[in-house]
């Protein structure tokens, strides 16, 4: 590996011209290459890297085997839909190549266990796209949490109220079977974040539905049968955790209205710590030993802050400068020989815990998440 970094990208649908962005933007990296089999989305990634690529133009390929053969890449970026993730990475095992996944790392969890174990013998780093961690009131939240300003987080709230899905190539997302389902798709970042603070997840208790998106779309696929979107547009989600503490995801889709789109509260024996994407976070500390009855206690103090962008941040993109930093921590470790900061083993429990979710609606019972982890 020379002093620039050499990228490629497999998938270049929004997500795939996102971290090309990205990478255009990253002292000491450079676009070299991508595939894709559908052509406005090669057309899209040429764009997206413009004269910045190497050799003033990115190399497309329409296929991963070309790309492969072709190409001299130090790092190659996975962000094709989520069901073709195992099928995809099964040439890069094994290679002198540094990976990224973007999230889910599969569609199911016995699918994520497979991958993590290739993942834990190939001879380059691999990094998982989980990279709501780095979205900077999140990662002020978390930093706050792990210095104890809570103390013993008993409970984690997180809300997201936003918009319904965007529209990807050929509508693979309005099916559970292509996606994972909403809780595994859209929602293991928010797991991500939940075993971060509360460590081990043990049960799964979930209810959902789909009550407003996409109910009037109709699909034709090959055969003539007519296909209904199935993805969850709404869901409460419990998780409990070793130790006793739980976590609740509040997720609608259909409340784009919302100042707020995503809420992150953890409580504790000594306060509250909670953080406002995008926007503000408020921290409560100092509870007092002894309680007035009825009342806050004479002194509970309450500091609000807003948080600055992290200035590393070349490119804020769509998530807020996060995905910018997981390249800053994936181009770290790769020059460092450090292991990756988010591992395939954090992708298969934010899998695990989703899986859960989802078949707990589907059979209405709390579900162990030992059940998807050891299925035997």
């Amino acid at each position: 590996m020379g002093d620039v970094i050499r990228y490629g990208f497999i998938g270049t649908g929004m997500m795939g011209c996102e971290h090309i962005r990205n990478v255009v933007a990253l002292d000491g990296a450079v676009p070299v290459a991508a595939a894709d089999p559908h052509a406005p989305s090669l057309e899209a990634a040429a764009a997206a890297a413009g004269e910045a690529a190497a050799d003033g133009r990115l190399h497309l390929h329409t296929a991963v085997a070309t790309m492969l053969a072709a190409e001299d890449l130090d790092a190659v970026v996975v962000s094709t839909p989520n069901m073709t993730h195992r099928e995809v990475l099964e040439p890069l095992w094994g290679r002198s190549l540094h990976v990224m996944i973007e999230k889910p790392l599969c569609t199911t969890t016995a699918d994520a266990v497979a991958v993590a174990d290739a993942a834990r013998v190939h001879p380059g780093v691999v990094w998982m796209g989980l990279e709501y961690r780095y979205m900077p009131p999140v990662a002020r939240f978390l930093e706050e949490v792990s210095a104890g300003t809570a103390g013993r987080v008993r409970m984690l709230a997180i809300r997201e109220h936003r918009y319904p899905f965007l529209v990807k190539v050929g509508d693979w997302n309005r099916f559970s079977a292509n996606t994972g389902g909403t809780l595994v798709e859209k929602c293991c970042h928010f797991f991500d974040l939940m075993n971060q603070v509360l460590g081990r997840p043990v049960r799964v208790l979930a209810s959902g539905a789909q009550d407003v998106n996409h109910l009037d779309e109709r699909y034709e696929l090959p055969g003539g049968v007519t296909a209904v979107p199935d993805i969850l547009d709404n869901a409460y989600v419990v998780v409990e955790y070793e130790g006793g503490a739980r976590a609740l995801l509040d997720l609608c889709m259909f409340a784009e209205g919302s100042r707020w789109e995503q809420e992150l509260v953890a409580t504790g024996d000594a306060g509250k710590v909670e953080a406002f994407v995008p926007g503000f976070m408020e921290v409560a500390r100092g509870r007092e030993a002894e309680m007035v009855v009825g009342g806050r206690g004479p002194d509970w103090p309450v500091e609000v802050r807003t948080v600055a962008d992290d200035d590393r941040i070349g490119y804020h993109g769509g998530h807020h400068g996060a995905s910018f930093l997981e390249h800053v921590g994936f181009v770290g470790a790769i020059r460092t020989g450090a292991p990756p900061a988010v591992t395939v083993d954090d992708g298969v429990l934010s899998v695990a815990v989703g899986e859960a979710a989802h078949r707990s609606i589907d059979e209405g019972r709390p579900v162990e998440v030992a059940e998807l982890l050891d299925p035997s």
